[in-house]
C-alpha cells in the first residue's frame, strides 16, 4: 500500500454518505459538534472484524461520555451488514456499507486495497470540526486496541 495516500492528521475529513445496516442514510457532516471514530474493517463475517465491531458496541457508553460516535465501515452490502449485526448482537453501533461505488469512502481516506477490493483495517478519528485528528492502519490480522482509542479521546 502506498503510505503517501493515507489521509493525514490535520486534513479536512472528506464528507460522505453511506447506508447503515438498517438501510438508513448517514452523512459524516451530520455529526458536526461530535468526534467520529471511523473504524474500517476489511470484511464482515470474519473473526477479527467481528471482535473489532463488538468492541465498538461494548464501549458505546464510553463513546457517548466522550462526545464520540463510533461507526464501523466495510465494503460489504447493506443486507450482509444487517445479518451480521444481528448475528453479533450489535444494536446501537451503526455499521456502514461502503459497497457501491465499491470502496469509495475507503478510497477517499486512502486506505482502499485495490488488489483485494477491501479496505485496510484502520481507525480514523475526526474532531468536532470535521478535521482528522488520529489515523492508524493495522495489519489485517491485528485487532485494534480499543483502549488506545479511548485513551486518545480522553486527552
Amino acid at each position: 500500500m502506498n503510505e503517501k495516500k493515507v489521509i493525514k492528521v490535520g486534513a479536512k475529513a472528506p464528507d460522505f454518505s453511506l447506508k447503515d445496516q438498517h438501510n438508513k442514510e448517514l452523512r459524516l457532516s451530520d455529526f458536526k459538534g461530535k468526534k467520529v471514530l471511523l473504524s474500517f474493517h476489511p470484511l464482515a463475517w470474519t473473526k477479527v472484524c467481528a471482535r473489532q465491531m463488538q468492541s465498538l458496541e461494548k464501549n458505546r457508553a464510553v463513546f457517548d461520555r466522550l462526545n464520540t460516535v463510533a461507526l464501523g465501515l466495510s465494503v460489504d452490502t447493506v443486507p450482509s451488514k444487517h445479518a451480521w449485526a444481528k448475528e453479533l448482537g450489535i444494536k446501537e453501533t451503526r455499521l456502514l456499507s461502503d459497497f457501491w461505488p465499491h470502496g469509495e469512502v475507503a478510497m477517499l481516506y486512502g486506505i482502499f486495497r485495490v488488489e483485494n477490493g477491501i479496505s485496510e483495517r484502520a481507525n480514523i478519528i475526526v474532531d468536532e470540526g470535521q478535521k482528522v485528528i488520529f489515523v492508524k492502519v493495522y495489519d489485517i490480522p491485528q485487532l485494534p486496541d480499543i483502549d488506545e482509542i479511548i485513551n486518545f479521546l480522553k486527552k
